[in-house]
């Protein structure tokens, strides 16, 4: 299969080369539905590979927690695309044959085909293996003219063409199907920007909307006549004045430990001198008006740091001797420190790299931050765990996996 793959990939590369402006236009359309074909094939092929690769937990075997992981660190994919992936490459491997044949004949495209199968799981759960096959049939046939949104609109009545007798009580069991994978489906993303945004996108289920629009509504409304941002600029700020709200609690869950709290890392000299520009412990950079803003909240912790960027004081909010140490850890590895790991602070725990019970120390130096399935993964296996030059850990990974043994870091928390 590799060989055939290089075959094709050779194949499409000649194509980037060619003159498309130099078509004719009915070519130039024929190129199109062709691409387009070719992709939906490809997407099938990949499905199947996604399949046997989640059957035979290859990707806790190379060390990540799950295949969705493991597939966002290899295909760089986001995690809820990865997911999407190995759903319906389960739901493909045992619904009708007929969905995989259309989608690797070109004939749908993976949308469609997500869209056939859930609608065929759901009639199979209502009215039988028949039906869900007619179900199938009908709706890859349909696929010629309806786009994946239509044709999931047309599955909801799907039953009035396969099985009249059930229909009403089928309608009733393909929404609540529909529930279930908004519940599946549900995600938010937060993308960091160069500039130091974030970019927030997701899919909200119906309650976590209600809660939503219940909490920021009351604070979206115009403050005044003189008040001019725009609506999606009240929104945003309406977002901040509920973090704020909910950090004033003092209700939130611990952090690994530590109470919810902000920390705000600034210089040495700028502490001294005159207060200058910081930076957030999620890794954004504020102006020195907003580190004075913030300065003024008994939430925010000082995090100062010297001219290497060595940690030289990480506040005393708590009294416990691993309260400044965690938040060290915090500030240098901002997260789990494993290769490809997206899990933040509050998921993780301090592993010593010498371990404690051979001697090792507990400091800074000896110490890095692991999610519960990467401490566990790390203490198994083969992984050696070190800091490098820079002071940032990095993981070499055993022998068998890569024969160079060529060291990794995790660039999920850290701008490369």
């Amino acid at each position: 299969m590799v060989e055939e793959l290089a075959l094709a990939d050779d194949a499409v590369a000649a194509c980037l080369d060619a003159a498309a402006w130099a078509l004719p236009e009915h070519e130039l359309i024929a190129a199109l539905d062709a691409a387009h074909r070719l992709q939906q094939r490809l997407a099938a092929v990949t499905l199947t590979l996604v399949r046997e690769i989640d059957g035979r937990g290859t990707a806790r075997t190379q060390g990540a927690s799950n295949t969705a992981v493991w597939l966002r660190e290899r295909l760089r994919l986001t995690i809820p695309a990865a997911r999407r992936l190995i759903d319906l490459s389960t739901a493909l491997d045992t619904a009708n044959p007929g969905i995989r044949q259309a989608l690797a004949d070109g004939a749908i495209s993976l949308d469609q085909a997500r869209v056939i199968a859930d609608t065929a799981t759901t009639v199979q759960a209502t009215a039988g293996t028949q039906a869900a096959d007619k179900a199938a049939s009908l709706l890859t046939e349909w696929a010629s003219q309806f786009d994946p949104t239509h044709l999931r609109k047309l599955g909801t009545r799907i039953l009035d063409h396969v099985a009249p007798d059930i229909a009403d009580a089928a309608t009733q069991a393909a929404l609540d199907a529909e529930a279930r994978r908004a519940a599946r489906d549900r995600h938010l993303t937060l993308s960091e920007q160069t500039d130091g945004r974030l970019r927030l996108t997701g899919t909200l289920d119906t309650e976590t909307a209600g809660l939503l629009r219940a909490a920021i509504d009351p604070l979206t409304a115009p403050s005044g006549p003189d008040d001019t941002r725009s609506p999606g600029q009240r929104r945003h700020d309406a977002l901040a004045d509920v973090c704020r709200l909910a950090l004033r609690t003092g209700e939130l869950p611990d952090s690994g430990g530590d109470s919810a709290q902000i920390v705000i890392t600034t210089t040495y000299d700028g502490l001294t001198r005159q207060l200058g520009a910081g930076a957030l412990d999620i890794g954004l950079e504020l102006t020195p008006d907003t580190v004075r803003r913030l300065a003024c909240d008994a939430t925010i912790l000082p995090a100062v740091l010297g001219g290497t960027g060595q940690v030289l004081d990480v506040g005393r909010q708590r009294r416990l001797i691993t309260g400044p140490l965690r938040r060290a850890l915090m500030l240098r590895d901002r997260g789990c420190a494993f290769p490809g790991c997206d899990r933040p602070p509050r998921w993780c725990a301090a592993h010593h790299i010498h371990h404690w019970a051979d001697g090792g120390t507990t400091n800074l130096d000896n110490a890095v931050l692991l999610c519960g399935h990467h401490h566990r993964h790390v203490h198994q296996a083969d992984w050696v765990v070190r800091l490098s030059d820079d002071g940032h850990p990095e993981f070499i990974p055993p022998a068998w996996l890569d024969p160079e043994q060529l060291p990794r870091r995790n660039h999920y928390h850290r701008r490369t």
